[in-house]
């Protein structure tokens, strides 16, 4: 299986795990999934380097503790973990030479200029923020029991709560502040 496959299927199951959890978590599905997501997770660990070999293999290894330990209600703190581990990475980069975003704004545009940097920056806590308040949110539905809430938040709201702030970042940086970036 090539890196992209492997990414591809690794998203899609990410995308659908709290749907796929909270229906199947009264089916027996914890042990099938748990196994699943510790084989994508180590497929990805194999198939990258870095600090993504070292986050792959440490969501594999919380999938295999779920599985030693039998504690399938553990399944319910990926989102945090997922959460945690972007707050990490993007709040990790504030203090190198390039933020997350900057990093990825010199993808489509190698030469920014330095107020387009100070922006990037900018953008990458609230992001930080955003993680922090996400990964909560499903930290303190986890722990109250409230299992529906928790599969709407992480299964749906999340996703549209993200997709508000990428589409409205991206409409503020492009109509208001017309930047090319």
């Amino acid at each position: 299986m090539n890196k992209q496959t492997a990414n591809l299927l690794l998203t899609l199951a990410s995308i659908g795990y709290p749907l796929l959890w909270y229906f199947g978590s009264n089916r027996g599905w914890a042990v099938w999934l748990a196994a699943a997501m510790a084989v994508l997770w180590a497929l990805r660990a194999v198939l990258q380097q870095g600090l993504q070999r070292r986050i792959a293999a440490a969501l594999s290894a919380f999938f295999v503790c779920i599985l030693i330990f039998r504690r399938p209600d553990s399944l319910y703190w990926y989102p945090v973990w997922i959460n945690g581990m972007m707050l990490a990475v993007f709040g990790g980069s504030l203090f190198a030479r390039q933020s997350a975003i900057e990093r990825l704004a010199r993808l489509q545009t190698p030469d920014l200029p330095p107020s387009a940097v100070a922006y990037t920056r900018k953008v990458t806590v609230i992001w930080c923020i955003f993680f922090a308040a996400n990964g909560t949110t499903a930290a303190l539905l986890a722990i109250s029991g409230q299992y529906g809430w928790w599969a709407l938040y992480t299964g749906v709201i999340a996703y549209i709560l993200m997709g508000i702030l990428l589409g409205g970042e991206w409409l503020y940086r492009k109509f208001l502040l017309k930047v090319e970036t």
